[in-house]
């Protein structure tokens, strides 16, 4: 690949920023994209039309986590990669206007990631990605000057599953854990951890002091047939874990016996992308603080009912 590397806003918070924080920073690592979200009216027609109603805004998983994270008054960061074309200007732009500091590399030959996601008439979605510059996010992408403590990093799964971003994900890591960093990670999705294999996956991230599957990735990784047994088996692997199951609520474990919280009500179900990775920032900000873990849990269900009551993944802009 010949691509031209620029790095964009590696420079340090302000003095004033970290004065107005009440615990460390987060270094966020993954995935920016352009959702491009179409709420159904009815039901997909082969061969033919559809209604339904179209919006693009922008999103990707880790993206979305460092917008979360900010919004709750954390000192957020997001590392990853964008194309050189309007969308990543617009990328770098959002996560501006939200209150993230932004490193990104910018990729000459691929296109920023474009996600299509399809909302159904109760808000459950599904997504048809192409992650684009995404895929190509290198070790050299990874600004090392960031990585001191008492930072916590927080990895996102996407960029572990693919092959072309693994090696900048496992630097990551290495940076993390030789630095003294606390560490966690989202599986992010549950077909990709069935392609990747589920042993490797626990392998390259073994000791992280929290992982935070939903239901489905929690099954796959651990191979058992529960929440509670799945949370349990995963427990050996990692300092706690958190087990989200939508409309069910969330758990949590460090080995012992687990703590339950029930999902929080939201006004409606409008559309449900993004909501993980806004119960996974509401968790992160309270857990890095020290809250206990139910109230944690309770933080994060919070959020994410915030976050399924509006079209989008990001909070609402200021």
């Amino acid at each position: 690949m010949t691509a031209e590397y620029v790095q964009v806003g590696r420079a340090t918070p302000s003095l004033a920023k970290e004065s107005s924080m009440t615990g460390p920073s987060v270094l966020v690592v993954g995935d920016a994209a352009t959702d491009v979200i179409s709420r159904m009216r009815e039901p997909l027609a082969a061969g033919s039309d559809a209604v339904a109603s179209i919006v693009t805004s922008e999103g990707g998983s880790g993206a979305n986590v460092a917008c979360w994270l900010a919004a709750q008054g954390v000192d957020a960061h997001f590392i990853g990669r964008i194309g050189a074309d309007p969308q990543g200007l617009a990328q770098t732009a959002a996560l501006r206007r939200q209150g993230v500091t932004p490193h990104l590399a910018v990729d000459g030959d691929r296109s920023t990631g474009v996600v299509i996601v399809l909302v159904g008439a109760d808000g459950s979605r599904s997504m048809v990605s192409d992650r684009g510059a995404n895929l190509t996010l290198s070790p050299a992408d990874i600004p090392v000057e960031l990585f001191q403590p008492p930072r916590h990093l927080h990895l996102s799964g996407y960029a572990l599953l693919s092959e072309g971003s693994r090696q900048a994900a496992l630097h990551a890591l290495r940076l993390a854990r030789e630095r003294g960093l606390t560490v966690s990670v989202d599986p992010s999705s549950a077909q990709p951890l069935r392609t990747a294999g589920a042993d490797r996956f626990l392998d390259w991230t073994y000791a992280a002091d929290l992982c935070l599957p939903n239901l489905d990735e929690a099954l796959v990784l651990s191979g058992q047939e529960g929440a509670e047994s799945a949370a349990a088996a995963l427990a050996a692997f990692y300092g706690e874990v958190v087990v989200t199951m939508g409309a069910e609520g969330s758990l949590w474990t460090d080995g012992g016996s687990p703590v339950r919280a029930a999902a929080a009500p939201a006004p409606s179900v409008v559309d449900t992308t993004g909501a993980g990775d806004a119960f996974c920032a509401g968790f992160l900000a309270s857990w890095l603080g020290g809250v206990p873990p139910a109230g944690a849990l309770t933080a994060g269900a919070r959020l994410a009912a915030r976050a399924v009551a509006r079209v989008g993944a990001r909070p609402p802009r200021s």
